[in-house]
């Protein structure tokens, strides 16, 4: 039985390239679309069997935030992602939203023909190692931090002192202690270098 897909890429070149090597008799190739607002419409109307969709998009909702949409139509198409992206936030965030898979761009295309061909049968769809980082981060879920900790965090990153973060978020260098304090504790960590380090690791930041 054939399956058939909606290429979803803001880059013409990749979806020129995947509809090449995708379309044949295993699957065959519907339509693409550069934006996640644009595969919503397409995919309500074509009703493909399986959305390939990236992960970033450009402007507009991104590959987590469109499979979120997709999900929600009638009939919904299984949605597998394709991106270089393999941050374990990512990886989690698209399987919380509904996506039957998470494949990588450096995948053989008979692996990407036959993850299509499993997602449209209902199956999940993951490269092994991905399969296992999923599986431990749904036992360990990543840390809750809030909006202001993660501000502080991309600030850490940026080599910005106690001082500098404190007078670029308006607030005193007491509170910027205390916020990152609070950072070191939910991510189990004991230096910034760290806290850095593991939030870049796990897509914090």
């Amino acid at each position: 039985m054939t399956a058939t897909v909606l290429l979803v890429d803001d880059h013409p070149v990749v979806r020129s390239g995947l509809r090449a090597v995708l379309d044949g008799d295993a699957v065959q190739v519907v339509g693409e679309a550069a934006t996640g607002e644009e595969a919503i419409t397409l995919a309500a109307h074509l009703r493909p069997d399986v959305v390939l969709c990236d992960l970033r998009l450009g402007a507009g909702i991104d590959g987590i935030q469109t499979t979120t949409a997709l999900r929600a139509l009638i009939p919904a198409p299984a949605v597998v992602i394709l991106t270089t992206f393999d941050r374990d936030a990512e990886i989690l965030g698209a399987i919380e939203a509904g996506a039957a898979g998470y494949l990588l761009k450096d995948a053989a295309p008979e692996a990407i023909i036959e993850g299509i061909r499993r997602a449209a049968a209902g199956d999940m769809v993951l490269a092994p190692d991905l399969a296992n980082r999923v599986l431990k981060g749904m036992r360990n879920p990543l840390p809750k931090l809030t909006d202001r900790e993660i501000e502080v965090l991309r600030l850490l990153a940026e080599g910005s002192a106690n001082k500098e973060i404190a007078r670029t978020l308006f607030v005193t260098e007491a509170t910027v202690k205390s916020h990152l304090a609070h950072i070191f504790t939910k991510l189990e960590v004991d230096s910034r270098s760290r806290a850095v380090h593991v939030a870049r690791e796990t897509g914090l930041i």
